[in-house]
């Protein structure tokens, strides 16, 4: 396989979507072990973490990488995901990601709103909710507590770009 180079300066902002190997649903289920990851790389790394949805067999999220390698981030919160789901399941040698993870360089603050918006989206894009704040696993509710959203926002359907790799 050859080495995927991404192009990414230490201060970028990246939305990236991770993605379980051969989709298994695993994620929703053990949500508290993915933000434990992240939460601890982020303190560690100080890499910000701008937005974010966790769906059963894929997340989403907007990075501020503040200095650190995109991909040191994810392989790191993957690692720490992967061992502790292996020690909570009981098993051992299993492939629980997709070896790579789609990124996107934030170009300026409108396509940083339409990725936002789209992560906040994805869980009735997929179906599994009515309206984005009825899916707990989202930055949704922080930025509704913020203003930034108002209740009845994406119960219809919004004009998403298709791009935002899935």
């Amino acid at each position: 396989m050859s080495k995927l180079l991404r192009h990414h300066r230490a201060s970028d902002t990246c939305f990236i979507t991770a993605v379980t190997h051969n989709r298994q649903p695993i994620l929703a289920d053990h949500s508290d072990l993915l933000t434990a990851a992240i939460r601890k790389y982020s303190a560690v790394l100080r890499f910000g973490l701008l937005a974010y949805v966790i769906l059963p067999d894929h997340f989403h999220a907007l990075i501020e990488c503040n200095g650190n390698d995109l991909s040191g981030i994810l392989g790191r919160v993957k690692l720490s995901f992967s061992k502790h789901y292996r020690n909570r399941a009981g098993i051992s040698a299993s492939h629980i990601w997709q070896r790579r993870f789609w990124d996107h360089i934030i170009r300026d603050q409108d396509d940083m709103n339409r990725h936002i918006d789209y992560i906040h989206y994805n869980p009735v894009k997929h179906r599994m909710v009515e309206s984005p704040f009825e899916w707990p696993l989202s930055s949704i509710h922080e930025y509704r507590r913020e203003g930034f959203y108002t209740a009845d926002w994406g119960r219809r359907e919004i004009e998403v770009v298709s791009a935002f790799g899935e």
